[in-house]
This record gives structure tokens, sequence and C-alpha cells, in this order.
């Protein structure tokens, strides 16, 4: 019974299991991002992770850690180098697993992992999100064109009243108008 065994054996050999993770995790380091199974992709987020935390310490001990595990120079060169540079804030989650949907031939759940940290794309609208948050406060200018606006709408609701033809004459050439009665005073007027 496999009570408490958290791992995915992947229907794989524990060998074959290993030298897949280490290639999948020197892909990842070496491309910032993979495609594979939702399956495999889960799992390699379990092996890399610590690898990743691991590369925060550069010591020659922690590197040959690393070394043994992925089994690819360039692999750990670039993990130590630029990738433990840009996660040396974070205090973990390096990767991000984002699900495309099923592969044609076997339907089977495929998905994206990538490092966090290199996706410019979710960066950039993250950081064009904190940009065009409102402000609670308004500025004294903005104060200044709401005092004006309501003077404008007064004279809005006073071009809806009068009839046709003013409208058309006020639109024409506003500046010209003079001020006329308005349609009470014209009713006044006419009543007498």
């Amino acid at each position: 019974m496999r009570h408490g065994k958290k791992i995915n054996h992947l229907g794989i050999k524990s060998a074959h299991r290993h030298s897949m993770l280490a290639n999948m995790a020197s892909s990842l380091i070496l491309s910032k991002r993979i495609q594979t199974t939702l399956a495999k992709g889960k799992a390699l987020r379990v092996y890399v992770e610590p690898l990743i935390t691991k590369s925060k310490d550069d010591s020659t001990h922690s590197r040959r850690v690393v070394f043994s595990y992925l089994q690819n120079k360039e692999a750990v060169s670039e993990l130590f180098r630029e990738i433990s540079v840009k996660v040396a804030n974070r205090p973990g989650g390096y990767t991000r697993i984002l699900k495309t949907g099923n592969r044609l031939g076997d339907n089977a759940d495929m998905c994206l992992i990538e490092l966090v940290d290199y996706n410019e794309n979710l960066l950039g609208t993250k950081q064009e999100a904190k940009a065009k948050a409102t402000r609670r406060r308004r500025s004294p200018s903005k104060k200044k064109e709401t005092t004006e606006e309501p003077k404008t709408a007064a004279k809005k609701a006073v071009i809806v009243a009068a009839p046709a033809t003013e409208v058309i004459d006020e639109i024409v050439a506003p500046e010209t108008q003079t001020e006329e009665p308005t349609i009470e005073e014209q009713t006044e007027e006419n009543t007498e």
C-alpha cells in the first residue's frame, strides 16, 4: 500500500524518472520555459524549486549538490549566475504552470512551465495595472474642471428647453446670441 507517499511515479522506473526530470530541469533553466504534460510539469516543479533555492547560496558545496541533480554544467552555471540573482528576494514559488489544453494525439493535459521572473508579458501587465490604479483624491486641476461642468450642463438644459429654431441658432453661432427671455417669460407675454 502507498499510504502517505506523495511522489508521482509517472508510470516509469525510478532511474528513468530521475534522468527525465534532470533533463527537463536543465531545459527549463536554459530556456526559461518548456511545454510538457501537466503531471510531468507538477513533478518537475517539486524537483527544480529546491535546486533554485539552493542556488541562492553560491558556494562550492551547493554547486556540487545542484550538479549531482542536473548533470549539466551549462545549466548549473546559468542557474548560479543569472537565475539566482533574479530570484534572490523571492521566498519561493519560482515556477508557474499554465495549462494549455489537451494534446491532439492522446488527449493528455498539456501545460507550460516557466520561471516566474522571466515572463516579461505578465510582469509588464502587473506594472501597468499598478500605474492605472485610480486615486481616491482629485487634484486641484480636476476640481476646477468639475466646477465649470455644471454651468455647461445648465446651458445645455436651457438649449433643450428652447424652441428648435433657437437651438439651431445657438449651435451655429453661440457667441452672437443675446440673452433671450426664457420660456416662462415668453408664456407670460403671450398670456397678457
